[in-house]
């Protein structure tokens, strides 16, 4: 009788055991954001074609896996096939001595350029252009209105890692690493900074929710590598 007692209380002992076990054990935590998506994979530049163009823009090549502008030219500027309106992106970049591009989002094509509506990401040798003395104009800025935090750009001909976030009015700059950049679209501070930057003759600049990402192949050689998006 004593066995058969010991017997029920060890199998009353284990199941319960086990059903504190179960509530406890931690549920898989839910998908909270888009997979990331290839924009340039290394051999392909079918995500991209010219600004207002149909096919690709003059002047790009892949070059043992990077995607570089060889040849600036006046129609040598890229958009994304596909337009985004909330969206981590991340690229690397590298330019020349003195090199200077871009990379601007939201971008429209009922313009002449992307500049007319994409706010700009600055691409640029802060070293020896002209453009590194003005901090508003310089690497990782929002060109022209806000300058970044930190002066953390590598030399030329080193590449760079960068990251644009836009979520809603919501946009931030990253530049090796560091957050160099923060800002909040349409307010009445956004609308007091463009009035007071050369974007005030363009009077869709900023405004958008949604368009392509573009690159800017206009200035200078500019390369770039590992590029992908993020849909937030």
């Amino acid at each position: 009788m004593t066995f058969c007692k010991f017997l029920l209380l060890s199998m009353i002992f284990i199941a319960c055991a086990g059903s504190d076990d179960e509530s406890d054990s931690p549920e898989a935590a839910p998908e909270t954001s888009s997979e990331w998506q290839v924009l340039f994979d290394g051999s392909s530049m079918d995500n991209w074609r010219g600004y207002k163009q149909e096919s690709m823009a003059p002047g790009w090549e892949i070059v043992d896996g990077v995607m570089t502008m060889t040849a600036a030219s006046h129609e040598g500027d890229l958009v994304t096939k596909e337009q985004f309106s909330n969206f981590e992106f991340e690229f690397e970049w590298m330019v020349p001595e003195a090199g200077n591009s871009g990379v601007m989002f939201r971008v429209t094509e009922d313009h002449d350029a992307p500049y007319e509506t994409g706010p700009e990401y600055q691409i640029l040798d802060d070293a020896h252009h002209t453009d590194g003395q003005a901090s508003k104009h310089s690497a990782g800025s929002n060109y022209d209105i806000h300058p970044p935090s930190a002066r953390v750009v590598n030399a030329a001909g080193q590449w760079n890692t960068g990251r644009i976030v836009v979520d809603g009015a919501l946009v931030e700059h990253w530049l090796n690493g560091e957050k160099v950049v923060e800002y909040e679209l349409w307010t009445d501070q956004w609308k007091a900074d463009v009035a007071a930057s050369k974007w005030i003759d363009y009077p869709d600049y900023g405004l958008r929710e949604s368009g392509h990402i573009a690159l800017q192949g206009d200035h200078t050689s500019v390369s770039y590598r590992n590029m992908r998006i993020r849909i937030l």
